[in-house]
């Protein structure tokens, strides 16, 4: 197995953190971009989430990503980063696309957006680093508790998580969209920070 390492994300990662977005959001980062498109006439999808993951100082940003590297080669990464203490509600008109998810949220916790492995990295143990790093990140920014969405329909991560001390806290049924690749419920999961 090549030495895999784990780092800071940097600024020119952002091509590679969209792209592996793209994997771990089952289409709905793809849905997010379209609705982008008037920001960034012109681009392609993927650039516009390249765009995204190189601003600064804002939830989405290249500076929430941990990276995972094999001999030197981005193959995976982790994106997270703390919810806010009090949660506003939605407004009536917000994105019925995006409203189930957005409904999904646990204040003052660490929320891991994104968690994506390059299919030959996977079920090496790699997904469990990256969780024990989201716990120590969650420790060190003062927070109590670890929370993502997950669909019901990725069995294999429903899995991972749950063997993680991840439990089922509340979900929600997906609103169907041809870009979005899932469908059912998806599933809020919540665990102290160890």
């Amino acid at each position: 197995m090549p030495n895999v390492t784990f780092r800071s994300a940097r600024k020119e990662d952002a091509r590679e953190i969209a792209e592996l977005f793209q994997i771990s959001s089952e289409g709905v980062a793809d849905y997010v971009w379209t609705t982008l498109q008037d920001d960034y006439p012109g681009l392609s999808l993927i650039e516009i989430g390249e765009r995204r993951y190189q601003r600064e100082n804002t939830d989405f940003s290249y500076q929430n990503c941990l990276m995972v590297e094999a001999d030197g080669a981005v193959v995976g990464m982790m994106h997270s980063y703390a919810m806010p203490d009090t949660l506003e509600p939605l407004p009536d008109d917000f994105d019925p696309v995006l409203r189930p998810a957005a409904e999904l949220e646990i204040a003052g916790s660490l929320y891991i957006s994104g968690l994506a492995l390059r299919p030959d990295f996977r079920n090496r143990g790699i997904g469990t680093r990256l969780l024990d790093r989201a716990h120590q990140r969650a420790r060190e920014l003062g927070l109590g508790q670890v929370s993502l969405l997950v669909f019901e329909a990725n069995e294999g991560a429903v899995r991972l998580y749950r063997r993680h001390g991840f439990r089922e806290v509340d979900r929600r049924t997906l609103v169907p969209h041809p870009l979005i690749h899932c469908t059912g419920d998806v599933l809020l999961f919540v665990t102290d920070a160890k």
